[in-house]
């Protein structure tokens, strides 16, 4: 039993072009249920929770009206930031905080002119026409030739369950996947422009400190230096436009969120996806999990810059860059698994073009699936399934990447699969000759 299911596992022949449609459009008619009730049954700018619809997006146009109320600094205050949000949504509404750094007040506070149903929804439509966009740009840059042909990327795109938990949280994930997908699409002929997607990813640190060690082993050294600078020149625009003053609002505030948001888990351990968050779901201590993670951190880290520097394919290593990128921050919530959907793309091209790997497709249908449930699953029974598969991937996406470099792999490969395919067909080795030596 043990054997035929890892070999049902290592070939993911469940994995059918028919499943391929069902699958997706079963899950986009739920969705699209699921939000008409949600609008259906709002009140006001709230659903029938009292939350405001969008949830998170809240706190991004809360932001950005203190901004036109000249008070670019409220926004890193929890208790003015609340009071905006108490004075837009009611008294009655839940506390959202503003956790990113001043970078991001040039998204909030033009859209803070619309009203919020409005602001809402070209902030949702757009981002979610860029990462389409840019998935698009990206399997092209992974060759394969012609997007129609490959029938429902865009289904599959589309129904990928982070691509909900997104749109119901107002988050900005699909602006987070459209920066990776279009930074690597473009990285070998327009570096520049990479350097500069990847600066951009600056409103979201704790996902683009990875980014550098890449390049650096890479030797991108263009890439590297367009993305420097762009951070620079974001924060002069910042500091030209907001004022000094958000930057030290913007450091204290951090105490604020790494206590009471991260080590006390006021925004729910079984949300956040990454190996600080499990540790402190199963009850362990907050110096436990800053040790583990860190191990975790310098892990993805190693992996990364190994993968980086090798021979290896460029869907491994656009994979390996969007793994690590998740795995290296303690503060990951399931709507930042966005970034998963380069990862997936990649790998499934580079399967259509070469062929697919063992376990290769249970990976892949494991990393589409697991936003829609990794949240349920954490909180009903602790089990932290999204981080688990984030780790497993990591590994098997890292052996296969590097197997090809280490000594003597290739041709013990060679032997195993061939020994593989003899016991597939009920096939032994024949035995020797009684009093026969080996060899």
């Amino acid at each position: 039993m043990p054997g035929a299911i890892s070999a049902f596992l290592r070939k993911g022949d469940f994995v059918t072009a028919e499943r391929l449609w069902l699958i997706p459009a079963a899950l986009l008619l739920g969705y699209a249920v699921a939000l008409g009730v949600l609008v259906a049954t709002a009140h006001g700018f709230s659903d029938y929770k009292g939350r405001p619809l969008g949830t998170d997006f809240s706190n991004v146009y809360a932001a950005g009206q203190a901004v036109l109320h000249g008070r670019a600094t409220a926004p890193f205050d929890p208790v003015r930031q609340y009071a905006q949000e108490q004075a837009l949504f009611g008294a009655a509404t839940p506390f959202y905080g503003w956790h990113y750094p001043p970078f991001f007040l040039l998204v909030a506070t033009p859209l803070a002119h619309l009203p919020y149903p409005a602001a809402l929804a070209v902030w949702e439509l757009a981002t979610l026409v860029l990462y389409l966009g840019a998935l698009a740009l990206l399997l092209r840059a992974a060759s394969v030739p012609p997007l129609p042909a490959r029938g429902h990327w865009l289904l599959l795109a589309l129904a990928f369950p982070a691509v909900f938990v997104n749109l119901t949280h107002g988050n900005n994930g699909f602006l987070t996947a459209a920066l990776l997908a279009s930074a690597l699409a473009l990285m070998e002929k327009r570096p520049l422009a990479a350097g500069i997607l990847f600066g951009l990813l600056a409103y979201k640190p704790q996902f683009a400190v990875t980014i550098p060690l890449a390049l650096l082993v890479a030797g991108r050294g263009r890439v590297l230096a367009a993305g420097t600078l762009t951070v620079i020149a974001l924060s002069l625009v910042v500091t030209a436009v907001f004022g000094f003053g958000v930057w030290s609002a913007f450091l204290a505030s951090t105490h604020f969120a790494r206590t009471v948001v991260l080590e006390q888990g006021s925004t729910g351990f079984e949300k956040i996806q990454s190996v600080f968050a499990w540790v402190r779901l199963w009850g362990g201590q907050i110096p436990l999990a800053y040790a583990l993670q860190g191990i975790a951190s310098v892990s993805a880290a190693a992996v990364l810059m190994a993968v980086w520097r090798s021979r290896a394919n460029f869907g491994d290593k656009g994979a390996i860059l969007c793994l690590a990128a998740l795995l290296a921050t303690p503060y990951c919530l399931d709507y930042d698994l966005m970034a998963l959907a380069p990862a997936i793309a990649l790998l499934a091209a580079q399967g259509l073009a070469q062929g697919f790997r063992p376990f290769e497709k249970t990976m892949l249908a494991s990393l589409w699936l697991v936003p829609i449930v990794t949240r349920e699953v954490a909180g009903a029974v602790f089990l932290p399934v999204g981080v688990w598969t984030m780790l497993t991937a990591t590994a098997l996406v890292a052996w296969n990447a590097l197997r090809p470099e280490m000594p003597g792999m290739p041709e013990m490969l060679e032997i195993k699969d061939r020994w593989s395919e003899r016991e597939d067909l009920n096939l032994r080795p024949p035995r020797p000759e009684r009093g026969a030596l080996p060899g």
